[in-house]
């Protein structure tokens, strides 16, 4: 049975703008916690061997110590994740010394970064975000040359996978800004790794979704623009909806079981995966179908 996407388009847009705009409030007002990996930094990791002692009690017995903004989260295994400042060993040392009147532990990790290092690395992510972006916006042009100028010309397909990749990275980076403001969520390597994979894995869903509407195009002459695109649709949504998830299954498991070191990295990959395959199907190849009702 065909169903009648395009009829219900308006839904569609509406609840994208729903979410769209609760990540702009989110990113505008709360704004995005970085990581120590752009700003530079120290993490410390620790287990405990008793009991472990509550977020409050672990700030207090450091309160004496000058470690700038400091974070703690718990984490699986009775540990605690401790975000710092960038501090000497000295520090370091004098650190351990005040956590150790609290409970007995062992150290498992303790990293620094630099500020310098942060900064390189934050113009190289941004610089290889839109690498990327520019990149996919060219294939997007190239792959669909062929098509006739009408009903649309292949930049029009660009432009429309453009916007649904922006739709698919705004709304996980809205969520990273609430549960930053809230949970001390920080943006990290591996959440931009997480999130460069979302981009990749939404434009591959969009570009089947348009290569189906390519082929229908010129096998299918007689019907109009906006059947060919329901039909393509229809006919690429139970492969799009598997594809996807299977991969979802797995993110979960992830998410569940692969500790805190992997649990934002998943939650990036879960919210944009799934962000990306709602705008391949529904957002833009009814964004075309949009933009050819106001041009005919």
């Amino acid at each position: 049975m065909s169903l009648s996407f395009a009829k219900h388009k308006k839904i569609y847009f509406a609840f994208s703008g729903i979410l769209i705009s609760a990540s702009a409030f989110c990113l505008f007002f709360f704004g995005l916690e970085p990581g120590i990996d752009f700003v530079g930094g120290s993490i410390m990791e620790v287990q405990y061997s008793e009991s472990r002692p509550s977020i409050d009690e672990v700030k207090s017995a450091l309160s004496e110590i000058d470690l700038g903004q400091l974070t703690v989260q718990t984490a699986e295994d009775n540990r605690h994740i401790i975000r710092m400042k960038d501090v000497s060993e000295d520090i370091h040392q004098e650190a351990l010394e005040k956590l150790s009147l609290v409970s007995s532990f062992e150290e498992l990790r303790f990293e620094s970064v630099g500020p310098l290092v942060g900064k390189e690395l934050k113009n190289k992510t941004s610089l290889m975000a839109g690498l990327a972006i520019f990149g996919i916006l060219i294939y997007i042009t190239l792959a669909f040359r062929g098509i006739s100028k009408k009903p649309l010309p292949s930049w029009e397909y660009g432009l429309a996978s453009l916007i649904a990749l922006g739709h698919d990275i705004v709304i996980p980076l809205g969520l990273f800004a609430y549960l930053g403001h809230f949970y001390g969520a920080q943006i990290s390597i591996p959440v931009v790794t997480a999130l460069l994979t979302v981009l990749g894995y939404s434009i591959n869903n969009t570009v089947v979704v348009f290569d189906r509407v390519r082929e229908n195009l010129i096998k299918d002459r007689r019907s109009s623009f906006e059947e060919t695109v329901n039909n393509s649709i229809n006919q690429s949504f139970s492969r799009s909806m598997n594809t996807s998830l299977t991969t979802l299954l797995v993110l979960f498991a992830v998410f569940f079981f692969g500790g805190e070191t992997l649990r934002y990295f998943s939650l990036a990959l879960i919210v944009g995966l799934t962000a990306g395959t709602y705008s391949s199907l529904l957002l833009a190849p009814l964004m075309l179908v949009s933009w050819m009702r106001k041009k005919y």
